[in-house]
Protein backbone atom coordinates (compact mmCIF):
# COMPACT_ATOMS: atom_id res chain seq x y z
CA UNK A 1 0.00 0.00 0.00
CA UNK A 2 1.40 3.43 -0.93
CA UNK A 3 2.12 6.05 1.71
CA UNK A 4 -0.79 8.21 0.50
CA UNK A 5 -3.27 5.33 0.66
CA UNK A 6 -2.01 4.28 4.06
CA UNK A 7 -2.41 7.84 5.34
CA UNK A 8 -5.98 8.14 4.00
CA UNK A 9 -6.96 4.77 5.43
CA UNK A 10 -5.71 5.52 8.92
CA UNK A 11 -6.12 9.29 9.23
CA UNK A 12 -9.05 8.69 11.58
CA UNK A 13 -6.57 7.42 14.19
CA UNK A 14 -4.69 10.71 14.01
CA UNK A 15 -7.89 12.75 14.41
CA UNK A 16 -8.89 10.56 17.34
CA UNK A 17 -5.59 11.42 19.04
CA UNK A 18 -6.54 15.09 18.84
CA UNK A 19 -10.20 14.47 19.69
CA UNK A 20 -11.47 16.48 16.70
CA UNK A 21 -12.15 15.92 13.00
CA UNK A 22 -10.57 18.28 10.51
CA UNK A 23 -11.68 19.43 7.09
CA UNK A 24 -9.88 17.05 4.66
CA UNK A 25 -8.27 19.91 2.68
CA UNK A 26 -7.07 21.60 5.85
CA UNK A 27 -5.74 18.34 7.25
CA UNK A 28 -3.85 17.55 4.04
CA UNK A 29 -2.26 20.98 4.00
CA UNK A 30 -1.17 20.63 7.63
CA UNK A 31 0.57 17.37 6.76
CA UNK A 32 2.26 18.62 3.57
CA UNK A 33 5.99 19.17 4.02
CA UNK A 34 7.65 21.58 1.61
CA UNK A 35 9.69 18.76 0.01
CA UNK A 36 6.47 17.03 -1.09
CA UNK A 37 4.94 20.30 -2.29
CA UNK A 38 7.92 21.14 -4.50
CA UNK A 39 7.92 17.69 -6.07
CA UNK A 40 4.22 17.94 -6.87
CA UNK A 41 3.81 21.20 -8.73
CA UNK A 42 4.12 23.68 -5.89
CA UNK A 43 1.25 22.65 -3.62
CA UNK A 44 0.67 24.87 -0.57
CA UNK A 45 2.88 23.73 2.30
CA UNK A 46 2.13 23.56 6.01
CA UNK A 47 4.48 26.43 6.87
CA UNK A 48 1.83 29.14 7.26
CA UNK A 49 -0.21 26.84 9.50
CA UNK A 50 2.95 26.09 11.48
CA UNK A 51 3.51 29.83 11.99
CA UNK A 52 -0.06 30.18 13.30
CA UNK A 53 0.06 27.06 15.45
CA UNK A 54 3.31 28.14 17.10
CA UNK A 55 1.61 31.32 18.33
CA UNK A 56 -1.53 29.50 19.49
CA UNK A 57 0.54 26.94 21.40
CA UNK A 58 2.60 29.69 23.02
CA UNK A 59 -0.48 31.62 24.16
CA UNK A 60 -2.19 28.56 25.65
CA UNK A 61 0.91 27.25 27.45
CA UNK A 62 1.91 30.70 28.74
CA UNK A 63 -1.62 31.37 30.06
CA UNK A 64 -1.72 27.99 31.79
CA UNK A 65 1.65 28.52 33.46
CA UNK A 66 0.62 32.03 34.55
CA UNK A 67 -2.51 30.74 36.31
CA UNK A 68 -1.01 27.48 37.61
CA UNK A 69 2.02 29.15 39.24
CA UNK A 70 0.84 32.50 40.68
CA UNK A 71 3.91 32.83 42.89
CA UNK A 72 6.60 32.22 40.28
CA UNK A 73 8.52 35.20 38.90
CA UNK A 74 8.73 35.91 35.18
CA UNK A 75 12.16 34.27 34.82
CA UNK A 76 11.01 30.95 36.25
CA UNK A 77 7.83 31.00 34.16
CA UNK A 78 9.98 31.52 31.07
CA UNK A 79 12.10 28.51 32.02
CA UNK A 80 9.02 26.35 32.46
CA UNK A 81 7.66 27.43 29.09
CA UNK A 82 11.01 26.75 27.40
CA UNK A 83 10.98 23.22 28.80
CA UNK A 84 7.54 22.58 27.28
CA UNK A 85 7.60 24.54 24.02
CA UNK A 86 10.76 23.36 22.29
CA UNK A 87 11.54 21.19 19.32
CA UNK A 88 12.46 18.07 21.26
CA UNK A 89 9.38 18.18 23.48
CA UNK A 90 7.05 18.77 20.52
CA UNK A 91 8.64 15.91 18.59
CA UNK A 92 8.14 13.56 21.54
CA UNK A 93 4.47 14.53 21.73
CA UNK A 94 4.14 14.01 17.96
CA UNK A 95 5.64 10.52 18.18
CA UNK A 96 2.85 9.55 20.60
CA UNK A 97 -0.02 10.53 18.27
CA UNK A 98 -1.95 7.64 16.76
CA UNK A 99 -0.82 4.03 16.74
CA UNK A 100 2.30 4.76 14.65
CA UNK A 101 3.08 8.36 15.60
CA UNK A 102 2.59 11.50 13.55
CA UNK A 103 5.42 10.55 11.17
CA UNK A 104 3.29 7.86 9.55
CA UNK A 105 0.90 10.50 8.18
CA UNK A 106 3.37 13.00 6.75
CA UNK A 107 3.47 13.89 3.07
CA UNK A 108 7.19 14.00 2.29
CA UNK A 109 9.29 14.33 -0.84
CA UNK A 110 11.48 11.47 -1.98
CA UNK A 111 14.64 13.01 -0.56
CA UNK A 112 13.20 13.47 2.94
CA UNK A 113 11.61 10.03 2.76
CA UNK A 114 14.92 8.32 2.08
CA UNK A 115 16.84 10.28 4.74
CA UNK A 116 14.52 9.43 7.63
CA UNK A 117 12.33 12.51 7.49
CA UNK A 118 9.42 10.72 9.17
CA UNK A 119 11.31 10.72 12.46
CA UNK A 120 13.17 14.04 12.19
CA UNK A 121 12.49 16.09 15.30
CA UNK A 122 12.28 19.37 13.37
CA UNK A 123 9.72 18.02 10.87
CA UNK A 124 7.59 16.37 13.56
CA UNK A 125 7.58 19.51 15.73
CA UNK A 126 6.71 21.77 12.79
CA UNK A 127 3.90 19.47 11.63
CA UNK A 128 2.40 19.27 15.10
CA UNK A 129 2.31 23.07 15.25
CA UNK A 130 0.71 23.13 11.79
CA UNK A 131 -2.02 20.77 12.97
CA UNK A 132 -2.66 22.94 16.02
CA UNK A 133 -2.93 25.93 13.69
CA UNK A 134 -5.46 24.02 11.56
CA UNK A 135 -7.53 23.15 14.63
CA UNK A 136 -7.51 26.81 15.67
CA UNK A 137 -8.65 27.92 12.20
CA UNK A 138 -11.53 25.46 12.10
CA UNK A 139 -12.71 25.50 15.71
CA UNK A 140 -11.27 28.59 17.40
CA UNK A 141 -9.10 29.15 20.47
CA UNK A 142 -11.28 27.37 23.03
CA UNK A 143 -11.17 24.02 21.21
CA UNK A 144 -7.51 24.46 20.30
CA UNK A 145 -6.81 25.10 23.99
CA UNK A 146 -8.61 21.88 25.01
CA UNK A 147 -6.52 19.89 22.50
CA UNK A 148 -3.28 21.52 23.65
CA UNK A 149 -4.05 20.81 27.31
CA UNK A 150 -4.88 17.21 26.41
CA UNK A 151 -1.47 16.80 24.76
CA UNK A 152 0.77 18.99 26.93
CA UNK A 153 -0.61 18.93 30.48
CA UNK A 154 1.48 15.86 31.42
CA UNK A 155 4.60 17.62 30.13
CA UNK A 156 3.79 20.81 32.05
CA UNK A 157 3.29 18.80 35.24
CA UNK A 158 6.59 17.00 34.72
CA UNK A 159 8.43 20.28 34.13
CA UNK A 160 6.92 21.86 37.25
CA UNK A 161 7.88 18.79 39.26
CA UNK A 162 11.53 19.27 38.38
CA UNK A 163 11.54 22.48 40.43
CA UNK A 164 15.07 23.72 41.08
CA UNK A 165 16.50 21.31 38.55
CA UNK A 166 14.96 23.43 35.80
CA UNK A 167 17.34 26.25 34.96
CA UNK A 168 18.79 28.10 31.98
CA UNK A 169 22.01 26.08 32.07
CA UNK A 170 20.00 22.87 31.77
CA UNK A 171 17.86 24.33 29.00
CA UNK A 172 20.94 25.51 27.11
CA UNK A 173 22.61 22.12 27.38
CA UNK A 174 19.47 20.42 26.06
CA UNK A 175 19.32 22.88 23.14
CA UNK A 176 22.98 22.53 22.19
CA UNK A 177 22.65 18.74 22.34
CA UNK A 178 19.62 18.86 20.02
CA UNK A 179 21.55 21.11 17.60
CA UNK A 180 24.66 18.94 17.70
CA UNK A 181 26.81 21.78 19.09
CA UNK A 182 28.42 19.97 22.01
CA UNK A 183 28.52 20.88 25.70
CA UNK A 184 28.58 24.58 26.71
CA UNK A 185 31.66 25.85 28.55
CA UNK A 186 31.56 28.76 30.99
CA UNK A 187 34.14 31.52 31.66
CA UNK A 188 33.92 33.65 34.81
CA UNK A 189 35.65 36.90 35.79
CA UNK A 190 35.29 38.64 39.15
CA UNK A 191 35.85 42.31 39.87
CA UNK A 192 35.66 44.46 43.00
CA UNK A 193 36.54 43.84 46.65
CA UNK A 194 35.94 40.42 48.16
CA UNK A 195 32.92 41.56 50.15
CA UNK A 196 31.29 43.21 47.11
CA UNK A 197 32.38 41.25 44.06
CA UNK A 198 30.61 41.40 40.74
CA UNK A 199 30.95 38.40 38.46
CA UNK A 200 30.77 38.43 34.68
CA UNK A 201 30.10 35.18 32.82
CA UNK A 202 30.40 34.10 29.21
CA UNK A 203 29.37 30.80 27.71
CA UNK A 204 31.26 29.25 24.78
CA UNK A 205 29.31 27.05 22.37
CA UNK A 206 31.00 25.51 19.34
CA UNK A 207 33.75 28.14 19.51
CA UNK A 208 31.35 31.11 19.75
CA UNK A 209 31.09 33.22 22.90
CA UNK A 210 27.76 34.47 24.28
CA UNK A 211 26.71 36.39 27.35
CA UNK A 212 28.86 38.92 29.12
CA UNK A 213 26.19 38.75 31.83
CA UNK A 214 26.77 40.06 35.33
CA UNK A 215 25.64 38.73 38.70
CA UNK A 216 26.39 39.07 42.41
CA UNK A 217 27.37 35.40 42.45
CA UNK A 218 29.01 33.04 39.98
CA UNK A 219 25.80 31.02 39.74
CA UNK A 220 23.67 34.06 38.96
CA UNK A 221 26.10 35.27 36.28
CA UNK A 222 26.26 31.83 34.66
CA UNK A 223 22.47 31.55 34.64
CA UNK A 224 22.13 34.93 32.91
CA UNK A 225 24.83 34.04 30.37
CA UNK A 226 23.11 30.73 29.67
CA UNK A 227 19.80 32.51 29.13
CA UNK A 228 21.40 34.95 26.68
CA UNK A 229 23.03 32.09 24.78
CA UNK A 230 19.81 30.04 24.72
CA UNK A 231 17.78 32.90 23.28
CA UNK A 232 20.42 33.74 20.67
CA UNK A 233 20.84 30.13 19.51
CA UNK A 234 17.09 29.54 19.41
CA UNK A 235 16.64 32.66 17.28
CA UNK A 236 19.51 31.68 14.97
CA UNK A 237 18.02 28.22 14.47
CA UNK A 238 14.65 29.75 13.58
CA UNK A 239 16.35 32.10 11.12
CA UNK A 240 18.27 29.20 9.55
CA UNK A 241 15.00 27.32 9.07
CA UNK A 242 13.37 30.36 7.46
CA UNK A 243 16.39 30.97 5.23
CA UNK A 244 16.14 27.35 4.14
CA UNK A 245 12.51 27.84 3.15
CA UNK A 246 13.22 31.09 1.30
CA UNK A 247 16.23 29.61 -0.46
CA UNK A 248 14.25 26.53 -1.42
CA UNK A 249 11.47 28.66 -2.93
CA UNK A 250 14.01 30.67 -4.92
CA UNK A 251 15.77 27.53 -6.14
CA UNK A 252 12.51 26.14 -7.45
CA UNK A 253 11.76 29.42 -9.22
CA UNK A 254 15.09 29.21 -11.03
CA UNK A 255 15.48 25.56 -11.73
CA UNK A 256 12.00 24.07 -11.78
CA UNK A 257 10.69 21.31 -9.56
CA UNK A 258 12.43 18.11 -10.46
CA UNK A 259 12.53 16.75 -6.93
CA UNK A 260 16.21 17.62 -6.44
CA UNK A 261 16.01 21.22 -5.28
CA UNK A 262 16.50 20.37 -1.59
CA UNK A 263 20.18 19.77 -2.30
CA UNK A 264 21.07 23.47 -2.31
CA UNK A 265 18.73 24.55 0.48
CA UNK A 266 20.34 26.53 3.31
CA UNK A 267 20.06 24.40 6.41
CA UNK A 268 20.04 24.79 10.17
CA UNK A 269 22.62 23.44 12.63
CA UNK A 270 20.98 20.02 12.96
CA UNK A 271 20.95 19.36 9.23
CA UNK A 272 24.50 20.72 8.90
CA UNK A 273 25.56 18.08 11.42
CA UNK A 274 23.78 15.38 9.41
CA UNK A 275 25.46 16.49 6.20
CA UNK A 276 28.85 16.55 7.92
CA UNK A 277 28.30 12.93 8.94
CA UNK A 278 27.40 12.03 5.36
CA UNK A 279 30.55 13.77 4.10
CA UNK A 280 32.67 11.87 6.60
CA UNK A 281 31.11 8.60 5.44
CA UNK A 282 31.88 9.48 1.83
CA UNK A 283 35.51 10.18 2.78
CA UNK A 284 35.79 6.75 4.37
CA UNK A 285 34.42 5.13 1.23
CA UNK A 286 36.90 7.04 -0.89
CA UNK A 287 39.79 5.86 1.28
CA UNK A 288 38.61 2.27 0.91
CA UNK A 289 38.52 2.51 -2.91
CA UNK A 290 41.05 0.27 -4.72
CA UNK A 291 44.09 2.18 -5.98
CA UNK A 292 43.52 1.43 -9.68
CA UNK A 293 39.88 2.55 -9.48
CA UNK A 294 40.86 5.71 -7.63
CA UNK A 295 43.54 6.48 -10.22
CA UNK A 296 41.08 6.08 -13.09
CA UNK A 297 38.53 8.31 -11.35
CA UNK A 298 41.17 11.00 -10.70
CA UNK A 299 42.29 10.89 -14.33
CA UNK A 300 38.72 11.27 -15.55
CA UNK A 301 38.14 14.23 -13.26
CA UNK A 302 41.37 15.88 -14.44
CA UNK A 303 40.43 15.39 -18.09
CA UNK A 304 37.01 16.91 -17.50
CA UNK A 305 38.57 19.90 -15.74
CA UNK A 306 41.00 20.51 -18.63
CA UNK A 307 38.27 20.17 -21.25
CA UNK A 308 35.84 22.60 -19.59
CA UNK A 309 37.71 25.86 -20.46
CA UNK A 310 38.04 24.86 -24.13
CA UNK A 311 34.35 24.03 -24.36
CA UNK A 312 33.47 27.33 -22.67
CA UNK A 313 35.63 29.31 -25.11
CA UNK A 314 34.06 27.51 -28.05
CA UNK A 315 30.57 28.24 -26.70
CA UNK A 316 31.43 31.93 -26.24
CA UNK A 317 32.66 32.10 -29.83
CA UNK A 318 29.49 30.48 -31.11
CA UNK A 319 27.35 32.98 -29.27
CA UNK A 320 29.26 36.01 -30.55
CA UNK A 321 29.45 34.99 -34.24
CA UNK A 322 27.10 33.46 -36.74
CA UNK A 323 27.82 30.33 -38.78
CA UNK A 324 29.42 32.42 -41.59
CA UNK A 325 31.78 34.25 -39.24
CA UNK A 326 29.59 37.35 -38.89
CA UNK A 327 28.29 38.54 -35.57
CA UNK A 328 24.93 37.01 -34.82
CA UNK A 329 22.01 39.14 -33.67
CA UNK A 330 20.74 38.10 -30.27
CA UNK A 331 17.28 39.14 -29.22
CA UNK A 332 16.95 40.00 -25.51
CA UNK A 333 14.78 37.64 -23.52
CA UNK A 334 12.57 38.33 -20.53
CA UNK A 335 13.53 37.35 -17.02
CA UNK A 336 12.43 33.99 -15.79
CA UNK A 337 9.05 34.62 -14.20
CA UNK A 338 8.35 31.15 -13.02
CA UNK A 339 9.29 31.78 -9.35
CA UNK A 340 8.27 29.64 -6.45
CA UNK A 341 4.59 28.83 -6.28
CA UNK A 342 2.73 31.21 -4.04
CA UNK A 343 -0.13 30.52 -1.73
CA UNK A 344 -2.89 29.38 -4.07
CA UNK A 345 -5.54 29.46 -1.39
CA UNK A 346 -6.58 26.73 1.01
CA UNK A 347 -9.78 25.63 -0.65
CA UNK A 348 -11.16 25.04 2.84
CA UNK A 349 -14.75 24.68 3.86
CA UNK A 350 -15.85 27.01 6.61
CA UNK A 351 -16.49 25.29 9.92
Amino acid sequence: MSNDKRRRASVGHLEAAFGVSLDPDLLQRALTHRSYAYENGGLPTNERLEFLGDSVLGVVITTALFHNHPDLPEGQLAKLRASVVNMRALADVARGLGPDGLGAYLLLGKGEETTGGRDKASILADTLEALLGAIYLQYGLDTAGIVIHRLFDPLMAESAGRGAALDWKTSLQELTAALGLGVPEYRIEGTGPDHLKTFTAWVVVAGNRYGGAEGRSKKEAEQRAAEAAWRTLADEDDQDDQAGRDGQAGANGRTGRDGSADRDEPVGPMERAERAAQTEQADHLAQAMPADVAAKQAAAEQAAAEQAPAEQAQANGARSTGGNGTRASVEPTGADATGAAGDRGTGLRRA
